[in-house]
Parts: C-alpha cells; structure tokens; sequence
C-alpha cells in the first residue's frame, strides 16, 4: 500500500486509515455523515492525492489527446478544465477524468488512482501507434492534491492564495502562491459544492493542510466524498462505469464530442447511438427507510431489471438514494420501483440527476 505525503497528517487527527486503490487512506475523522452535512455547509478538506497527475506536453500534445478523449481538447481555451472519457476501442470507459491546459501546449490529466497505469499505458501505446511527439510525465509522487469544497471554501483558502479566487469561474486552472508555495489551484472538485482542488508540491502539502485547518477547514474522508458524489450525482469508475459500459448507456454521451473526428471508441459509439442501448443507468430515490447498497436487485412488476450500483443514506435529502442499470433505454421519471434491501423490498421512484444542486456561494 502506497501512502500520500499527509498520512502522518490523517493518522495524527484519529483518521480511520483503510485501504483504497493501493493507498493507505482516511474514510473518516469525525464520523461520514457529520462531515458531509459540514461540506454542505461551511468546508470540508480532502486528502486526493492517490488520484493520478500526469502532465502532457509537446507539439503533439493536443494531438494525442484529442485521439484518446471524448471531449473536443483543441476547443480547451488556456486555464480552463474539461470532463472527459477514455474509451476503448469497443466504446467501453476506461476512465473518466479532468483535463486541464496549463499553458499553450501544456496539460494535465487527473485520472482515477487505480486507473492511473492503465491511462498511462494507453497514452503511450496511442502516442507509439501514432508516431507523434508528445511527452508524458507522471508527477504524481512528487505532488499532492488537496481538495477544499464548500460553499465557505473561498474563505477557508483565499488567506493563503495570492491570486483573487473570486475572479475564477468554474473548470478554470491558475498557477498561483498558496501559503508561499507555488501551486496549481482549480475551481474543480468531486462533491457538487463550490471549491478548489490544489495541486502542490508534496513537501508542502502537510503546512498547507494545517493551515486549512487552523482557518476553519475540517478534515473529511472517502466516506463523505462518496456521500457527497452520490448526492450530485457524479458517477464512480469500477462501481457506476467501466470498461463494458459506453458513456451513452452511462448517460454520459454529453461528454462525447460527435463532431470533432475519430477518436478510439468512435466508431463503436457511432454504432450504438444509431442502433440503440440494451441497458441504462437510472436515478432513484426511497419512499420509505432503507440504504441501498451496490448489488441489491430492482424490481417492477414482480421482475429483475437490474442492480444497483451506488447508494447511500443522504443526510441532505434525509432518504435513500442510488443508482443502477435496468434493461433498455431508461425509465420514466416518477416511475415507481422496488430495492431488495436484504429479502425486503422497499419502494423507490425513479428520478433525475443530480439529487442535489449546490446553492449559490454564501447563500444560506
């Protein structure tokens, strides 16, 4: 197991340390649910540093990319941020990810921690097929990746930033000081809220984690950031998508630029868009209590139409929620299903995403 440069940060602060992706990380400090309801209301601070950081650059950089991406890369205007998919040839997702241009040629890719080989292998693999020159540099040992989210999150770093964060809007990218250090700060993040993710040189990330802390930040673990996803409806690589799921069954297909050019995954997309999906992903919520739990069976009419993917209590909706594949093409919204909870079924309707949209900064 690897660990990122605040672990000794996580362990010192009581962190319940479990294992995730090949990392040593925290689930919780003071409890999932008391640290989600904290990043809905003030800031929250995450440790992310296992997620993968690889700088792409070079005269074919735009290139390669544009090739491996979803999203159109050559209309990603400089210190600006993009969601995309990584497809295999057969359309399935191999990684959804954020891409962020640094300067002219220059960019970043944050893929999923336990994607972050399988990104780098298939970049490389791309960039040999193509005989293009690009250099691909992984920087994610040597950097860690602190996200602040929350409505207050301007207040909690803004002290230790030189740059004026209420300028950015959101999928931006700045180099910036934070608390002296030389830094990447984006307006980018994981839990449906306001925030930043910093990017920063791990030697720095412990003083900079503590003085997040000391200006009202509270330490939160993967427990909350899965709550807090679910709830936004941001989907989870290995649980909502893979590499047998095309980003049109997954909903996604708005991240797919059809009209930029080939692209590994295209033609298979091309297919499936014109002939139709054989299953969906649907939104719902509980009518009554329960949790829902990844594997549990949805039912209508006395029929199996599939599985639930992700679910959680939701301390903001107060009910359950989740997501899952049925047969077909999606579900009416409202349409009133059932979630085997454990032998007993629990009704649910299906609904649309995200379960909850943030507020607008400091609006109460």
């Amino acid at each position: 197991m690897k660990r990122t440069a605040l672990h000794g940060s996580h362990v010192s602060m009581g962190g319940k340390i479990v294992p995730f992706a090949g990392w040593e990380m925290p689930l919780q400090f003071q409890g999932i649910l008391a640290e989600a309801r904290y990043v809905r209301s003030y800031a929250g601070i995450f440790d992310v540093s296992h997620m993968g950081r690889l700088d792409i650059s070079g005269p074919d950089a735009a290139n390669l990319l544009q090739a491996v991406l979803t999203c159109d890369i050559k209309r990603l205007a400089v210190g600006k941020a993009k969601y995309s998919l990584i497809c295999n040839d057969l359309g399935g997702i191999i990684d959804d990810t954020v891409v962020y241009r640094t300067k002219g040629s220059s960019y970043r890719l944050v893929p999923n921690a336990s994607n972050t080989m399988e990104v780098l292998d298939w970049l490389w693999n791309c960039r040999k097929f193509l005989s293009i020159e690009a250099q691909i540099n992984a920087i994610t040992d040597e950097t860690s990746m602190i996200a602040v989210q929350g409505p207050h999150s301007i207040d909690t770093l803004q002290p230790l930033c030189d740059t004026d964060l209420s300028t950015l809007g959101m999928f931006r990218i700045v180099e910036a000081n934070v608390a002296g250090i030389k830094s990447h700060v984006a307006t980018t993040g994981y839990t449906g809220e306001m925030g930043f993710e910093l990017m920063t040189p791990s030697e720095n990330a412990r003083d900079i984690w503590a003085k997040l802390i000391s200006y009202g930040a509270r330490p939160c673990g993967l427990g909350a950031r899965d709550v807090l996803r679910i709830e936004a409806g941001l989907l989870l690589h290995g649980t909502d998508i893979n590499a047998s799921i095309t980003p049109i069954e997954a909903g996604l297909d708005r991240f797919v630029s059809w009209t930029k050019g080939a692209f590994h995954g295209y033609e298979s997309l091309l297919r499936q868009k014109h002939t139709g999906i054989t299953k969906s992903l649907v939104a719902f919520r509980l009518l009554e209590k329960g949790i829902p739990r990844n594997g549990y069976p949805i039912i209508s009419d006395d029929k199996v139409l599939g599985n639930v993917t992700s679910g959680t209590y939701s301390p903001t909706l107060d009910t359950g929620i989740g997501l899952g594949y049925v047969a077909g093409n999606g579900m009416s919204l409202g349409a009133k299903i059932l979630i085997d909870i454990r032998g007993r079924l629990t009704s649910a309707e299906v609904t649309k995403l995200p379960f909850y949209s943030r507020k607008k900064p400091y609006e109460s």
